[in-house]
């Protein structure tokens, strides 16, 4: 199952739309307690907007850029991509194998021009094989069915062709540490062809891959955890750079980091450990 080009769903349209509703609101020096009350919606509808958890009709757009004052040419711009903001990404259809909320992750990753990548426990989900998926996926998912595990498969298959497409490929910068790379997922030839995966895919112009040796010292990783830095193109809708985002994952959960100062002290960190790491496995 390969991942149809140019579908990219409903997860950046409504992060544009969120982040230029709330720089309208901020123009306006109104609060979102003020916006709420004026719009005559809850607090949380209107975080949930701007923070793109939601889709939303081009009228209540309409309603929000008349309660803002916004310049009457900016109104259909962002009420069409209020339309786009209900597009289902091909994911949708995998939600009973996709973890809660990493549909949102999927939808970033899809839209990305580049992801840059450390992970200090396992090699990262994005470049491993199937088989190794498939022996991390039996040791930590016990009662897993046959037919799961192969949509789960399938899933992987389409992000992994992000990067081995022809056209347009996602540039791609993966460093993991010497534990990561040698930790048991399977049977020998499950992490022998796992190493000799990663490369062949540092073969590609477009991929490069690290390994940060145990005696490395000291680097920003030790301190990170693992985390994912995905970058964007042009925001079409007003034409100007889509920021960036920091997806960092823990065992309890996940966040999206935006904030200028976020991005610079994790790109700051990765190029740090991206120094102290050796070239290809």
């Amino acid at each position: 199952m390969a991942s149809p080009q140019g579908v990219t769903g409903s997860t950046m349209p409504r992060r544009q739309l969120g982040r230029h509703l709330r720089d309208l609101r901020n123009q306006a020096r109104m609060t979102t307690r003020t916006a709420a009350s004026k719009l005559e919606w809850s607090e949380a509808k209107i975080w949930r907007i701007e923070t793109g958890q939601t889709s939303l009709r081009s009228l209540d757009v309409e309603a929000m850029c008349k309660v803002y004052g916004a310049p009457a040419e900016l109104i259909e711009p962002l009420a069409a991509l209020a339309r786009e903001t209900k597009a289902r990404g091909w994911w949708t259809s995998y939600g009973d194998v996709i973890p809660e909320g990493f549909e949102v992750y999927i939808g970033l990753e899809e839209a990305a021009t580049g992801l840059s990548i450390y992970d200090n426990g396992l090699v990262p989900a994005l470049v491993q094989t199937e088989d190794y998926t498939r022996a991390l996926l039996e040791q930590s998912v016990p009662g897993l069915t046959e037919a799961d595990l192969e949509r789960r498969l399938e899933v992987l298959r389409a992000r992994q062709a992000l990067f081995t497409r022809a056209d347009s490929p996602l540039r791609l910068h993966v460093v993991l540490t010497e534990a990561a790379l040698a930790a048991r997922i399977g049977a020998e030839r499950v992490t022998g062809a796992q190493r000799a995966w990663l490369r062949e895919l540092a073969e590609r112009d477009n991929v490069r891959v690290q390994v940060l040796p145990g005696d490395a010292g000291y680097h920003a990783g030790l301190e990170s955890g693992r985390f994912v830095i995905l970058e964007f193109g042009v925001d079409g809708s007003l034409d100007r750079p889509e920021p960036s985002v920091v997806f960092v994952e823990t065992f309890a959960g996940s966040a999206y980091l935006d904030k200028a100062a976020e991005f610079d002290r994790y790109r700051v960190a990765f190029t740090d450990i991206a120094a102290a790491a050796t070239g290809t496995p």
